[in-house]
């Protein structure tokens, strides 16, 4: 088959990561996949065997905006055509994050299924706050999904929208997020010289409000001072200025982002989620199957569905540092063995992949 995955770029971040992986498993059962990056900003290792493309020369950050909308159409359409012409016909294309979506709702292009990676309501809440145009922007965005067929990554996320009124979708499923095990174990044996020797805890997630880092810093600063906090961010000075007020800058290990993330995460205490909301946390998924504990809020949507049985008492209300301080001490105390968690059997990549493939039929 042919499939093209079309997301706003490829820099660092969870839905970039799950498509990057999604493509390969595609490749590795011998269909044909492009991946159609409106922006040309690149910050992945690109497997060999995927193929990668730009919409636009630079970044793509008002290519979706009304003045420059019909335009951006047209080039997406053209594109499509352009790559039918080599190839022959789509059998799928998966649509990614608010811009992506934006031209692939309004275009002529067929086979569309819109990928839903976060809480549609956690994402409107937050873009509340930052004014009346980003949250029309955002809600407008949300409304062209009407009548489209949607893949959530959770059913707390599918749930939220068959539940709410705001997107009528034409169909709608859940398609949990692909992990390549293998691939994943064998990075996070890789020998990495910067990892401490210290102990330490780790946080990975860039730094956005969303990720709540106040309160992974405030829970931080009720733990015994012998740990380490290692955080793969993308701005690292930016951590380390939020750091200083709760104390705890000396204690910070911030080498930015990280290509292989494994190491890191297999060699700590235990990783701590702090956000407000998610959509599918890939890093839990990623910390179980490397071994190590993991700590997080009960956010919405997928950490339950993550941890669950034993596990579950891991899982603390979001907003809260106090809870989340004493559920870290709680995994530090207890060396729990999360290799056999239940999520790693429903997530491996190639049963996803498959799980994809089946919807052309």
């Amino acid at each position: 088959m042919n499939v093209v995955i079309v997301i706003d770029s490829l820099v660092g971040g969870g839905a970039e990561k799950v498509m990057l992986t999604l493509a390969e498993e595609l490749v590795k059962l011998q269909h044909n996949v492009t991946i159609l990056s409106l922006a040309s900003s690149v910050e992945y290792d690109i497997p060999d065997m995927v193929n990668v493309e730009s919409l636009l020369s630079d970044r793509a950050s008002k290519v979706d905006r009304f003045w420059q909308r019909k335009n951006s159409v047209l080039k997406l359409e053209a594109w499509f055509e352009k790559k039918q012409s080599e190839i022959g016909s789509i059998d799928l294309v998966l649509s990614n994050l608010d811009r992506s979506n934006n031209l692939l709702a309004r275009s002529n292009i067929k086979n569309v299924h819109f990928v839903i990676h976060n809480s549609v309501n956690a994402e409107l809440a937050r873009q509340k706050k930052l004014g009346p145009f980003s949250y029309l922007y955002l809600k407008k965005s949300k409304q062209n999904l009407n009548g489209k067929s949607l893949i959530c990554v959770s059913k707390g996320v599918e749930k939220e929208i068959t539940q709410g009124d705001l997107i009528r979708p034409s169909a709608i499923t859940t398609i949990y997020n692909p992990f390549d095990f293998e691939k994943i174990n064998q990075q996070a044996n890789e020998q990495n010289n910067n990892i401490p020797n210290e102990p330490y805890l780790i946080h990975v997630g860039r730094l956005a409000k969303q990720k709540r880092h106040d309160i992974l810093f405030a829970a931080f600063a009720k733990l015994d001072k012998k740990y380490k906090l290692v955080l793969l961010c993308n701005k690292p000075a930016k951590a380390i200025k939020l750091a200083q007020a709760y104390g705890i800058e000396k204690q910070l290990v911030v080498p930015g982002f990280q290509q292989n993330p494994y190491n890191w995460i297999k060699h700590a205490k235990a990783l701590v989620l702090s956000s407000d909301f998610e959509g599918l946390p890939t890093v839990l998924i990623e910390a179980l199957a490397v071994g190590a504990p993991v700590v997080s809020t009960n956010c919405t949507f997928g950490p339950n569905e993550i941890l669950t049985g034993e596990l579950s008492k891991y899982l603390v209300p979001a907003g809260q540092s106090e809870a989340l301080a004493d559920a870290v001490k709680q995994v530090l105390a207890d060396k729990p063995n999360v290799k056999n968690a239940e999520i790693l059997k429903q997530v491996q990549a190639e049963q996803v992949a498959l799980q994809y493939l089946a919807l052309v039929n």
